[in-house]
């Protein structure tokens, strides 16, 4: 029996930077009634209040939710309030180094830009995310941006070139994720295991960047039953298909063979 489903956030629960549905959330509070529930992204704190957290029901099921912003690096759950676990911040020589070559890789690559909407590289403290199109950038912009991912591979060679003492990834519709080498979204799917004491195999992963050089890779990586996903709409069809594979009729029965 899986205990615990992990999903990405932007392009897997909800378009990049844009609140779950209603139909969304509602398969959401389903799933949480029949196992635990996590989500790792690269987004800040933030960014789960106002896409996530705020579009749920806020009863005793959000005990069952785990929250891991910037690919893990943070660690939030809820016991009658949100608290936060842990974080892991990059120093300030850090972040100068990783914001100059992020520079330097952007410019190298030779991508012009027309139009920017805010700012294009972020400082979430324990990850830098750089926004080819800037962090306000309407959704209709950003998917027709780089939907192949080939602009932003070309990107991640040259940056992993510049500080390969980083883990560089490519995530949402636009943006690159920089984090402490080695803490990726496997190392957070490591962070729930010891802390809710749930294996590797007990596990499902949900993401749209399952692919080599994705931020959803590294769950694959390490041996998590990963689900590759396109849309939110195909994840509310692989929510449904859990749901009915692990609601209580089916543990009922899981438990009457084991006995």
């Amino acid at each position: 029996m899986k205990k615990l489903v992990v999903f990405d956030l932007d392009g897997t629960l909800a378009a990049s930077k844009s609140p779950l549905d209603v139909e969304m959330a509602s398969l959401l509070h389903d799933l949480l009634e029949v196992v635990q529930v996590a989500i790792i992204s690269g987004g800040a704190w933030l960014q789960f209040e106002r896409q996530v957290l705020s579009h749920l029901s806020q009863d005793t099921l959000l005990a069952k939710l785990s929250i891991l912003p910037t690919c893990g690096t943070q660690f939030y759950q809820h016991r009658g309030d949100w608290k936060k676990l842990y974080a892991e911040h990059f120093t300030a020589d850090q972040k100068q180094k990783i914001i100059s070559s992020l520079t330097n890789a952007v410019a190298r690559a030779g991508f012009k830009v027309v139009r920017i909407w805010g700012e294009t590289i972020e400082d979430r403290g324990s990850q830098i995310t750089y926004s080819a199109l800037g962090q306000q950038a309407p959704l209709s912009q950003k998917v027709i941006w780089d939907p192949d991912f080939a602009k932003r591979k070309k990107i991640k060679t040259v940056l992993d070139s510049l500080i390969p003492e980083f883990s560089v990834r490519i995530g949402g519709a636009t943006s690159i994720d920089v984090t402490q080498n080695g803490i990726d979204k496997a190392y957070g799917i490591k962070k729930l295991r010891d802390i809710l004491g749930i294996s590797l195999q007990e596990m499902i992963y949900v993401g749209d960047a399952l692919f080599v050089g994705g931020n959803d890779y590294p769950a694959e990586q390490i041996g998590v039953i990963s689900i590759p996903i396109r849309n939110p709409d195909e994840t509310k069809r692989v929510i449904e298909a859990i749901i009915a594979c692990l609601g209580p009729e089916q543990q009922a029965r899981s438990f009457q063979v084991d006995q």
